[in-house]
């Protein structure tokens, strides 16, 4: 398949040929569960600094590296690419990837600020090139079956929802990674970094859309850098639910996190560690809803379906225009903690929702 992944030897059916970029922790964890699906190759990686790119290609046994990212995906033989990259270089590197006919995962967020978003959302739709972005919380089996019986109504109507994230980061988390630190290269701290994963799936749960919110965000231990540690706020529906928010990056110790939803017929209880998960119904008789792939990770699972999708199969729990609803609802706190206001929620992201489904 793909635009650009003729060349080379046999190929297996519907496989796929991605490029690496960016060769940080999630990076590691990619390569090692992509060698376990032989329908996925990481064919080349790239990423700045001597040596960097060159040690995790021989590692990960990738063929090629890279220390500049636009020369990869202009000398390999690809299918897609997939960022793990500073989140000032998600926008700029994913219309890069659609200019060389590139299908592209992105970590999320997908950008910074919903206007970078929804000029890639653009230029995805002009191209017909698929975006997806790897919120992979969606495929854990715990996450999917809550967001499906509060989807269906298997509660009942939904009143309320409530998700808390209590992590905890050290001074290795900023001086490891000094984009983090800085407000213009991350777009924000806990709350869009962190957070971000389990209030999309406490949005994707409720009918209703966020219309708006209001938040507070706080530096509590790490004084010296331009994001927050720690952010609160509540979310309105259209429908009038509401959906709190917390998370943290300095909890000790670090907690699972958790996600709830309440319903005039029953109540769902999620927690989970990046590498377990419990999830309870009460008061409702719920079938559980598995995710439409297989794999041993949340993370091999969206790999699996994104290759799928790509590859003319099923769709992708997250394609861009899936990303924008949480994104815009985090602009929206960030505004709010300045402003000190309830603060509408942008809502210019249905257009690409309605054309989506």
């Amino acid at each position: 398949m793909g635009r650009r992944g003729g060349r080379g030897g046999q190929r297996m059916k519907n496989s796929i040929r991605v490029g690496l970029a960016g060769c940080g922790d999630i990076s590691h964890f990619i390569a090692m569960l992509a060698r376990l699906n032989p329908r996925i190759t990481f064919a080349a990686c790239a990423a700045p600094g001597e040596g960097h790119a060159s040690s995790f290609a021989r590692r990960h046994g990738i063929r090629r590296s890279f220390l500049d990212y636009r020369e990869m995906i202009a000398e390999t033989p690809l299918d897609a690419v997939y960022l793990a990259v500073p989140h000032d270089l998600h926008g700029p590197m994913m219309l890069d990837a659609l200019e060389r006919g590139l299908h592209v995962l992105c970590e999320k967020p997908v950008a910074r600020t919903l206007d970078e978003a929804l000029g890639v959302s653009a230029r995805a739709r002009h191209t017909g090139l698929k975006v997806g972005v790897n919120y992979q919380y969606r495929y854990d089996y715990g996450c999917h079956a809550l967001a499906g019986a509060g989807r269906i109504g298997a509660l009942g109507e939904l009143y309320h929802g409530r998700c808390n994230l209590a992590w905890h980061r050290d001074e290795k988390y900023f001086s490891g990674g000094t984009w983090r630190a800085s407000l213009a290269a991350s777009g924000g701290g806990t709350l869009l970094i962190h957070a971000s994963h389990i209030l999309d799936i406490l949005l994707w749960s409720f009918p209703s859309r966020p219309v708006r919110v209001q938040a507070m965000i706080a530096r509590r231990r790490f004084a010296d850098v331009e994001v927050e540690d720690l952010a609160m706020g509540a979310i309105e529906l259209t429908n009038g639910s509401l959906v709190q928010v917390s998370s943290s990056m300095i909890a000790v110790p670090e907690q699972p996190v958790s996600i709830e939803l309440y319903g005039s017929k029953g109540t769902g209880l999620y927690s989970g560690t990046d590498y377990t998960s419990r999830l309870e119904f009460r008061g409702a008789r719920v079938k559980r809803k598995k995710p439409p792939v297989r794999g041993i990770h949340p993370l091999s699972r969206s790999l699996e379906a994104f290759r799928q999708w790509i590859t003319g199969g099923a769709a992708y729990l997250t394609p861009i225009e899936e990303s924008l609803p949480v994104l815009a609802v985090i602009e929206a706190m960030y505004r709010s903690a300045r402003t000190g206001n309830k603060e509408p929620v942008d809502d210019r992201y249905l257009e690409f929702l309605r054309e989506s489904g």
